[in-house]
């Protein structure tokens, strides 16, 4: 942002809140040609600011059209009813007791409900609100996403979406509209189906023949050890398809460094393509003949059918599904309940503790699913395993910022407009690039109704494992930081300041899956069965992956799990 523009930003009124991230939020999706089908990857983020509740709103342009703050908070959030203990919580023994009302473990108490028909379930969650980091806020005419901003419309996603009542309520993006990638300071798309990829200009053309040899099986050998993605993708596609596809990509997605992260935790499909196939090309035919070979159950009827690669949210935001399935599980859920420690007796029924607004209480109950982020359970779990909590200690979470802004239409500049309008999913920037901000979401041309008419509303994210230091910046500071990086490929130079929406820093973000993420994840899960705490379940995005359906996917997977241990339970 120019130097005069810097006085009209102020800081937020109210002390900065940086709550802890719950569960795995996302980008956008981006195909990996020749590889897989389109990957749709949730992109958390945040540190906060929003405008007290009941109080006025002010313009959302000052007199001169420049950039006014709005103060935020996660006060809108997702919140459910907190019902009084009963006695009946403190006697009675569980089937289940979930620890967190992140989006992952409120998925999993409703797939034990509706897959497995089990009711005996209670939620627990220490803050006053559900569903972890998914954050919507509405005002001004603006609606908008401080956590996750979408997810990949699968069918079990779908399926958690129709059982808790939103199927009328689901949106989808369009799924012609284009990916972009900053590069050489143009924004470029990026080919979403195999046919594009000869006409694209984000790739040279030598870079495209590389990348299609190694695709089917003309490169160098697997070596002796665990991958980097970056080892990987230079491995099999070449330099190109790194630096300018799969490099912004896992910044939009795990905003880390690829380096460092685990092809085989992070992308674990197209790593087994390799593996199954003896190349990628390879392993995806081999994978279309078994899928072709295998029998198929039905699909199920209530499903919507989505039409190409594209992401979903919810008409009033992703809060709705956390707020319904709160809903629908009625007292089950337990909001301000602090567990301060679990115990196992002898005859196998797990005992937790909770400080809750009315004093001490304690649930007995057969198993025990830990939905928090690792470095919570490490500290919960350590009286009873040293061992698992020094596993779970070790994931790194990285900061992220979400900065969403507005601009009027007339700032968009002329050769990003696509017939005089700005389409598309979003785009994302290469380290290479001289560009701050991680990559931006164009959130009014994703969903409806996101912005008043004439403004168009984007999502930036900013701070990652590459860049840690967005703590020690104001929020007046990230958005001059955005704003520059916009105005060098999306936004016109002479363009007003933008109005600032909202703001928010996640001090501990996204789980890094790093080499040996998944030796780790087993060394704890070792531990405490060795331990003799059956029945204990690890769940949540450093477990299952860090996009929104994801989780969901793995609700179901833990919720059968689950449902086998107890059938063999043995109650003395």
């Amino acid at each position: 942002m120019h130097a005069a523009r810097r006085d009209k930003i102020t800081s937020a009124s109210v002390p900065l809140r940086r709550p802890p991230l719950y569960t795995g939020v996302g980008f956008f999706s981006i195909t990996l040609w020749a590889a897989s089908p389109a990957l749709t990857i949730t992109f958390p983020p945040s540190r906060n600011c929003q405008q007290p509740p009941f109080s006025s709103p002010p313009s959302t342009l000052t007199p001169s059209g420049g950039l006014r703050r709005i103060q935020c908070s996660i006060a809108e959030g997702p919140t459910s009813v907190s019902y009084p203990p009963s006695r009946e919580d403190q006697k009675s023994v569980l089937d289940c007791v979930v620890v967190g009302a992140g989006i992952s473990g409120l998925c999993i108490a409703q797939a034990l409900s509706t897959k497995h028909g089990n009711s005996n379930v209670v939620v627990t969650e220490a803050r006053d609100r559900v569903g972890g980091n998914i954050t919507t806020v509405e005002r001004d005419g603006y609606l908008w996403e401080e956590g996750p901003n979408s997810f990949q419309p699968s069918d079990p996603m779908l399926t958690m979406a129709v059982d808790s009542g939103l199927k009328d309520e689901l949106v989808l993006g369009d799924p012609d509209a284009p990916r972009f990638v900053l590069w050489n300071g143009k924004l470029r798309p990026v080919p979403s189906k195999l046919n594009d990829f000869p006409f694209f200009d984000l790739m040279s053309f030598p870079g495209k023949i590389r990348a299609g040899l190694g695709a089917i099986g003309l490169r160098p050998p697997p070596p002796g050890h665990e991958e980097s993605i970056e080892e990987f993708v230079r491995r099999n596609l070449g330099d190109e398809v790194f630096e300018r596809l799969i490099e912004p990509f896992c910044s939009g997605v795990y905003a880390g460094d690829p380096s460092k992260l685990s092809m085989k935790a992070a992308f674990g499909k197209v790593w087994k393509l390799e593996q199954n196939g003896g190349s990628i090309i390879g392993g995806t035919f081999k994978a279309i003949q078994e899928k072709s070979g295998s029998s198929k159950a039905p699909r199920d009827p209530r499903l919507p059918k989505p039409k190409g690669q594209t992401v979903g949210s919810f008409r009033k935001g992703l809060s709705m599904l956390p707020n319904a399935i709160s809903s629908r599980l009625e007292g089950r859920v337990k909001l301000f309940w602090k567990l301060t420690s679990i115990t196992k007796s002898d005859n196998g029924v797990y005992e937790l503790a909770y400080e809750t607004p009315n004093g001490m209480v304690s649930l007995q109950s057969k198993t025990v699913i830990m939905t928090v982020p690792s470095y919570v359970a490490s500290t919960i779990l350590r009286p009873l395993s040293g061992v698992a909590a020094d596993a779970l200690s070790k994931f790194y979470y990285p900061p992220v910022a979400a900065v969403t802004i507005s601009y009027p239409k007339e700032a968009i500049r002329a050769d990003c407009l696509i017939d005089g309008e700005l389409k598309g999913f979003g785009q994302l920037h290469p380290r290479s690039q001289g560009v701050e901000t991680l990559g931006t979401i164009y959130s009014s041309s994703l969903f409806p109704n996101r912005a008043p008419p004439g403004r168009i509303l984007l999502l930036n994210y900013i701070g990652g494992a590459t860049n840690p230091s967005i703590t020690s910046k104001t929020e007046s500071q990230l958005v001059e930081t955005v704003d520059r990086d916009l105005r060098k490929m999306l936004i016109n130079s002479s363009a007003q300041d933008p109005f600032v929406v909202g703001v928010r820093v996640w001090p501990q973000a996204i789980p890094q899956f790093m080499i040996g993420h998944l030796d780790v994840l087993d060394s704890a899960n070792t531990a405490l069965s060795n331990g003799g705490f059956g029945g204990l379940f690890l769940a949540g995005n450093y477990v299952s992956g860090v996009a929104l359906g994801k989780c969901v996917e793995a609700a179901y997977d833990v919720a059968t799990d689950v449902t086998k241990y107890l059938s063999q339970y043995q109650y003395v």
